[in-house]
């Protein structure tokens, strides 16, 4: 089980090519164990803006009570699972069905050593074109399992091609029957709101 985190933790091991070289397809158990799942609930606000702009991967932040529990309990690092979106009023018609079901997602969560944040962070893509954004918007993530550790990056193009390969990873760790099923999962029901099945892995 990850290391739980903490506000002292030593700095982060910077990616080298080694590094990227070894890296697995396929992570974690055949099915998830304890920590996981991790159930994460909270309203989409906006963070750095940086996910979009500058590493073609826009991300959606959840606020810092909603990872209290993860944080206190899974170290730093990139993780996998599912996540849902569930629209305010004012976003019904802004988001399209299609956008509503339970989807293959990634995480980050720490302290994102490249650009130097100076607290804790949760930011979550969920693999799927969105039309719009949707802040304020409840999201609701079911964590399965640890991609890798949280690292440092001597430059913007090895962190993308780090994040384009945690996507991989990601899809790859869920396509596995145990996994799948948590697309299922009761937790992503709401009153009213009926549980669809996860899209095609894209």
């Amino acid at each position: 089980m990850p290391a739980p985190a903490t506000s002292t933790l030593p700095p982060p091991a910077v990616e080298t090519e080694p590094f990227r070289a070894s890296r697995p397809n396929i992570v974690g158990s055949d099915t998830p164990e304890d920590p996981y799942p991790i159930r994460l609930e909270g309203i989409v606000q906006h963070g750095f803006g940086r996910g979009s702009k500058d590493l073609g991967c826009p991300t959606a932040n959840l606020p810092d009570e909603s990872t209290t529990h993860m944080a206190s309990i899974a170290r730093p690092g990139v993780y996998y699972g599912y996540a849902r979106v569930y629209p305010a009023n004012e976003q019904i018609s802004e988001l399209r069905p299609e956008d509503l079901v339970v989807l293959p997602m990634v995480m980050s969560l720490g302290w994102n050593p490249f650009y130097k944040n100076e607290r804790m962070t949760a930011e979550i893509h969920v693999m799927h074109q969105f039309n719009s954004d949707f802040y304020g918007c409840d999201m609701k993530a079911l964590v399965l399992g640890y991609i890798r550790p949280e690292l440092d990056y001597i430059s913007r193009e090895a962190l993308i091609d780090d994040i384009e390969t945690d996507k991989k990873v990601s899809l790859n760790s869920l396509a596995r029957p145990s996994y799948g099923k948590y697309a299922s999962d009761s937790f992503f029901s709401s009153p009213g709101v009926e549980v669809l099945e996860t899209t095609s892995h894209q």
